[in-house]
């Protein structure tokens, strides 16, 4: 699970209690029970293991089913990204923290390559989907856009292009209200929000590139 916070890309861990890896950090999950679907099971155990119900997108991500994955025996893993807007501040057990993707601690089990995987197709459905409307709240500024974007792209992004792209696309719609402005002074900036809150291809060949 990713979300946007403190202007990084951070993803929600909780350490082990147990065997294997005890004292490791990991992602919260686990087994699925008889009669329940990959999706109910996950959004189950996040609810109960780490308190959190406040997801904008959740979409499968990859199967794993390396032999050697855990120790103690053969498992299969259905690895699932998950999507929190960045105006949501959900409760979490001592035991569950936020850590930013670029610094990471140790992981249990292959979960560093799954967070990184997560990460990835993030960062590559920002170029050709809407999918930032699960980062963002459901009002902002085009600047306040940019910063979720850089956050999770982990390189600058023109404010104005952002804008002008995401309009042409038909991915935003103005609101007609703007922000009041702050002590600077300035400008109100104007007020956006995504046309879709659901996960559409807006440009299937567009790629978000690093400036320069």
């Amino acid at each position: 699970m990713l979300q946007v916070r403190e202007g990084l890309l951070q993803a929600l861990l909780w350490q082990r209690a147990r065997d294997p890896f005890l004292g490791a950090w990991a992602l919260p999950g686990g087994y699925l029970e008889p009669g329940e679907t990959l999706e109910k099971s996950i959004r189950r155990h996040l609810a109960v293991k780490v308190d959190v119900r406040e997801l904008a997108h959740l979409e499968q991500l990859e199967t794993l089913s390396d032999p050697e994955r855990n120790p103690l025996e053969w498992e299969l893993a259905t690895a699932y990204l998950g999507l929190v807007p960045a105006d949501v501040d959900p409760e979490v057990p001592e035991d569950t923290r936020w850590h930013p993707v670029s610094r990471l601690p140790e992981l249990a089990f292959d979960h560093r390559a799954i967070v990184l995987a997560g990460r990835d197709r993030l960062r590559a459905k920002l170029s050709y989907t809407n999918i930032a409307f699960a980062l963002a709240p459901p009002v902002f500024s085009i600047s306040e856009l940019r910063e979720l974007y850089v956050a999770a792209l982990g390189h600058e992004v023109s404010a104005t292009n952002l804008q002008r792209v995401l309009l042409r696309r038909g991915v935003l719609d103005p609101t007609g209200e703007r922000r009041g402005s702050g002590r600077s002074g300035g400008r109100p900036a104007a007020l956006y929000r995504f046309r879709s809150r659901r996960l559409e291809i807006t440009d299937q060949f567009a790629v978000l590139r690093p400036p320069g």
